[in-house]
């Protein structure tokens, strides 16, 4: 998949080097990602924005290792994922990678603390102690581990989806929309949290999201049209995002 040893980015969480992804052939193909570049630093919290069909959700399902690159590479850490097989590619976003979705992904049967700590057990992993305490704490989730999702509010619900993919202090989360089934008093609440999680605890965090005002909590906002970053803000306000996104069509 990569045509020349990756150019590794030093306090990369995660690069794409000339990422590509192709469907199709002929006159049916579709590039949805046409030579990416983009390093997502530790400890940064970065929104990805763009028209519908910009390749936004491609070029994160392909760094999370969810979706494979038509050519290019993808790295989480120092580790070329197009190098490992089906098993360490998924040992690796066990351990290395959170997801937030925007459906929550919680399992029914089990209580709020047990589907924080589910990918722990599932990998016959301790939890550290202290620091979910301090996660669960800092969600405001601490009266509420023992309640089953159907028992817990939309906002609560994503906090222990964040919480989750926090619990096992992964080198970067992936968020997908995490605020797009919220109303906007708990959406900003979890926006909030997932801003101290990089601010606090060094967490770097990957948005999608179509909200201007859910993409000012990021560090940085990069533009993706036809499959290609167009630009780049840093220190994104609301009315700057959207004057963005009407000059690219979204």
């Amino acid at each position: 998949m990569t045509d020349a040893p990756p150019r590794l980015t030093l306090s990369a969480a995660a690069q794409a080097i000339n990422a590509s992804k192709i469907y199709g052939s002929g006159d049916t193909e579709v590039r949805a990602l046409d030579g990416v570049d983009v390093t997502f630093p530790v400890g940064q919290f970065t929104a990805i924005m763009g028209p519908s069909g910009s390749g936004k959700s491609t070029l994160m399902h392909c760094m999370a290792g969810l979706d494979s690159l038509t050519s290019g590479a993808v790295l989480i850490g120092d580790t070329t994922l197009g190098t490992l097989n089906e098993r360490k590619l998924t040992l690796l976003r066990r351990d290395n990678v959170g997801f937030v979705f925007q459906a929550f992904n919680l399992v029914p049967t089990l209580s709020a603390l047990e589907n924080i700590t589910l990918p722990m057990d599932l990998a016959g992993v301790a939890p550290d102690q202290a620091w979910l305490d301090q996660v669960i704490e800092t969600v405001g989730l601490a009266d509420r581990t023992s309640h089953r999702p159907n028992e817990l509010s939309g906002g609560q619900q994503q906090r222990v989806a964040v919480s989750r993919a926090l619990a096992t202090r992964p080198k970067i989360i992936f968020a997908d929309e995490p605020t797009g089934n919220l109303d906007s008093v708990t959406g900003n609440e979890i926006l909030s949290f997932m801003r101290r999680a990089v601010d606090e605890f060094g967490q770097t965090i990957v948005m999608v999201t179509h909200d201007p005002n859910a993409a000012s909590y990021a560090d940085r906002v990069i533009f993706l049209v036809d499959g290609k970053i167009v630009d780049e803000i840093i220190s994104p306000d609301p009315d700057l995002i959207l004057d963005h996104m009407k000059r690219l069509g979204d």
